[in-house]
């Protein structure tokens, strides 16, 4: 087989609002992973809700490659996103991860896997150990509001997760893939996949098992009430899990025309948390493991009257259930036992079409119903609720003198069986000229509040105190603005994007403490006949959700990518975001409204990484060093802000491909070269923004077999 000489590469890199190409210079063989190189204009989707190329799209969004994904040695999905975006945070806990993305949290982030929704939120937590990373082809992330496209929920942004499809390897039909990683305290990354594709047919078959031991950084905590005494405790920071997702997907093919596809993902999830220790000393643990199950399915089609004109049909069915699985003897519960906390369920239909109705031009339309479904044992929730919505969007270029100007209007009608009628506007204008793109974002979002939010009806005794929250079925949708302007300059060895944006969202939906008094105790006596007298004795508070606050969030972004030299490319990406909350007041003079800073923000952020690649005919080495620093992480209330950190990692891949139906790709590497860790004694008023247990070696093998 021929080699071919090195050629300069030009890969996308986006910044949080534009695209950019990302520089690698690299040799290509035929038939071979030896020699990568990147795609120099991937066909992207989110942005504009049709396929089209990165530099094209007017709503640019960033694009997180498989290749740059497995570079840097990243085996979550929650690594993905914060070692390669800096608008993007993590703090994972027991109850999934707490994600946010331009310091706005989980509930106003919509996350999509191949465009259709992704159940599985966890006391407003997500549990992102449902995506299967082993099938993940790229991530793209659009920033900023996107309902009048995807609707309910796409506040602070769209993260869509598209799959890989099975394809011939070498002429052969059928693949083999086994890809493992192992790392200090307990973790292992352990993915198989199974490909066929023959005659227009073609099945995926993939399982997947991940697990992690859970660590501390400190065993001591402050004792309640003290900031000087300390004692013993066996609570993580890091609460280890054991995961495994099996997915099936068949495609079909019968001519150029038609598309049909159906796909079934099953995930299990258990935490693996220290057990109560008898007597209660030292204190941390727990009676019970939280158990979580998945069950997804979809059907779709899609069909192609011409280049410019297709109808796509997808029906998704997504199932999730979470509870208390007992592994120690308690009053009231055996080992084994298993209680359930709450089972939702998802029911998608979307008929889009795709049309070319004018030169230059494209137009989507479409009609969106969703089905949600909640019981919650402990909130006494047995409720349903769905949205009917209409959207139609045109997209057209016009040639102005040298450069050519592309526009988009869209809007989008919902019906919401609780709140009724609801519109949302969309319009974007890019001016091209040369490698110049200047571009200019207004977009509208809007969130209908959870079914928990409308209908929680909780009661709770923790240490002798009664803990309760109620749902609110007056309250209102939250509803965003979203403005961006951006500048970007493209060209074969450098490439800089700039982008700065204003969202801002009104009647958001908070949990507040109300006092109690002696009419509202006899409400909550009658509402709660279990509550004794000594626990309502006890109760100051109660939690209602209300329309309080307002959201106002600031942002600018950077990022630069350049071709240092043949082989090596640096990219850098910073992320301001000045993030606030309102919270409205009663009018008093004593409690005047006050902006403050939004739970879990971070104002300055950035994402550093240097790719270094050579092939020497059959091996390839590829060194990938890549950092994530950040300043403090700010929380509200009475809790103390975080600390801020930098991380850095290094990870190198080897690739052999000696023989045409075989490829062996060992890898090793180190996550947090100088062993940061927050080892704060804990504490009420302790949070964390750091969860690195420190400095680890990390080793990967993957083989590929046809």
């Amino acid at each position: 087989m021929r080699y071919i000489k090195s050629i300069l590469l030009t890969a996308a890199l986006l910044s949080g609002s534009a695209a950019f190409p990302q520089i690698h210079t690299m040799v290509r063989k035929d038939s071979s992973a030896v020699n990568r190189s990147y795609n120099l204009n991937p066909v992207v989707v989110t942005g504009s809700g049709h396929h089209q190329r990165l530099k094209s799209t007017p709503t640019p969004v960033r694009v997180l490659s498989n290749q740059e994904i497995r570079e840097q040695g990243i085996t979550t999905f929650d690594a993905a996103l914060t070692r390669m975006m800096p608008q993007v945070s993590m703090a994972p806990n027991s109850m999934g991860t707490f994600l946010r993305l331009n310091g706005l949290g989980n509930k106003y982030i919509l996350i999509l896997i191949n465009g259709q929704k992704l159940s599985g939120d966890i006391s407003n937590n997500v549990d992102l150990n449902r995506i299967n990373m082993s099938r993940v082809k790229r991530i793209e992330v659009l920033d900023g509001a996107a309902s009048s496209l995807y609707g309910s929920d796409a506040i602070a942004g769209v993260i869509n997760i598209i799959t890989d499809q099975p394809t011939k390897s070498n002429g052969f039909p059928v693949g083999i893939t086994s890809d493992t990683h192992v790392s200090g305290h307990g973790v292992l990354t352990e993915a198989v996949n199974l490909d066929i594709s023959q005659n227009g047919f073609a099945s995926y078959t993939s399982f997947t098992h991940d697990r992690a031991n859970s660590y501390q950084t400190t065993d001591l905590e402050y004792v309640k009430g003290s900031d000087t005494e300390t004692q013993q405790t066996i609570a993580p920071l890091f609460t280890g899990y054991r995961s495994n997702i099996l997915g099936q997907k068949f495609t079909y093919n019968p001519n150029q025309h038609l598309a049909l596809n159906a796909g079934l993902d099953y995930s299990y999830k258990i935490t693996d948390r220290p057990n109560t220790v008898p007597g209660g000393s030292p204190a941390g643990g727990t009676d019970y493991e939280m158990r979580y199950k998945g069950l997804r399915w979809n059907v779709g089609t899609i069909y192609k009257f011409d280049a410019r004109n297709s109808l796509q049909i997808d029906y998704t069915v997504d199932r999730f259930r979470y509870g208390k699985e007992y592994d120690v003897e308690t009053k009231t519960n055996a080992v084994g036992d298993y209680v359930q906390s709450k089972k939702q369920r998802t029911i998608e239909r979307q008929v889009k079409a795709i049309l070319g109705l004018l030169p230059q031009g494209t137009t989507i339309v479409g009609n969106d119903w969703r089905l949600d479904k909640l019981v919650a044992t402990s909130g006494n929730i047995d409720q349903e609720s769905y949205i009917l919505a209409y959207f139609a969007q045109h997209e057209q270029r016009f040639a102005v003198g040298c450069g050519s100007i592309t526009a988009t209007l869209g809007a989008r009608y919902d019906y919401h069986k609780t709140f009724g009628n609801h519109f949302t506007p969309k319009a974007t204008l890019m001016y091209s000229l040369g490698s110049v793109n200047l571009r200019a974002t207004y977009s509208a979002g809007f969130r209908a509040p959870g079914l928990d939010e409308l209908y929680y009806h909780y009661f709770s005794v923790n240490r002798g105190k009664p803990q309760i929250s109620f749902g609110n079925q007056n309250l209102k949708p939250e509803k965003s603005n979203y403005f961006s302007l951006n500048a970007e300059y493209r060209d074969d060895v450098i490439a800089v994007s700039l982008t700065g944006y204003i969202n801002r969202v009104n009647d958001m939906v908070v949990k507040q403490n109300v006092t109690v008094d002696e009419a509202s105790l006899v409400m909550l006596k009658k509402e709660f006949p279990e509550m004794t007298q000594d626990q309502a004795d006890k109760m100051v508070s109660y939690a209602l959700y209300q329309n309080s606050d307002k959201g106002d969030v600031k942002g600018v972004q950077l990022n630069v990518s350049a071709n240092i030299f043949s082989g090596f490319n640096l990219s850098a990406n910073y992320a301001y975001t000045y993030a606030r909350a309102k919270s409205v007041s009663d009018g008093s003079a004593d409690s005047p409204d006050l902006w403050l800073p939004l739970e879990r923000s971070i104002r300055h952020a950035a994402t550093i990484a240097a790719n270094y690649h050579h092939a020497w005919k059959k091996y390839g080495l590829n060194v990938n060093l890549n950092g994530r620093l950040q300043s403090k992480t700010y929380y509200t209330g009475s809790y103390e802000n975080a600390p801020g950190y930098g991380l850095w990692n290094i990870h190198t891949t080897h690739t052999f491909d000696f023989t045409k139906w075989a490829l062996l790709e060992p890898s090793i590497g180190i996550d947090n070269i100088f062993d940061r860790v927050d080892r704060r004694i804990d504490s009420s008023v302790r949070k964390y923004a750091l969860y690195s247990p420190g400095r680890m070696l990390v080793v990967g093998l993957k083989v590929r077999l046809l």
